[in-house]
């Protein structure tokens, strides 16, 4: 563990600085794009992360709909970005909630939407040789 001294106060790199936020509420982004919100009740030198009263945020343009999750336990190199969250401050973009059958059929109808565009888009590299059409069977594994 990398302690160094900064104004006379110790300063705990890595994963070490989250013994601070044990108990406090916190805002995982998963590296699969996902959003918990949750209290950290613990972590290890790895960082491990097990997140209680747990629940899935899912935001489709200006909707979002929160899914209960319980106790969640992270495997370290899947978290992407983690924090705590603020609620005096206000939101910078205004957010409405939804039911969840709502927003799992918006966040269906935007994934969809997303593959074709991306579809579209290989079609015409593909179509001005920017990109190699791949070998179909290497794509498989």
């Amino acid at each position: 563990m990398d302690i160094s001294i900064v104004n006379n106060d110790f300063y705990l790199s890595g994963i070490a600085t989250l013994v601070d936020d044990i108990d406090k509420q916190l805002m995982v982004i998963l590296r699969d794009g996902r959003t918990l919100i949750a209290f950290l009740r613990s972590l290890d030198q790895f960082g491990n992360l097990v997140l209680h009263q747990a629940f899935e945020r899912i935001c489709v343009g200006q909707q979002y709909a929160d899914i209960p999750r319980g106790l969640f336990v992270i495997r370290g190199e899947n978290v992407l970005l983690i924090g705590e969250l603020d609620y005096r401050k206000p939101l910078r973009v205004p957010l409405f909630e939804v039911s969840i059958e709502e927003i799992l059929k918006l966040q269906k109808e935007d994934l969809e939407k997303k593959e074709r565009i991306e579809k579209l888009r290989q079609k015409a590299m593909v179509e001005h040789g920017l990109v190699d059409d791949g070998n179909p069977i290497e794509e498989h594994y």
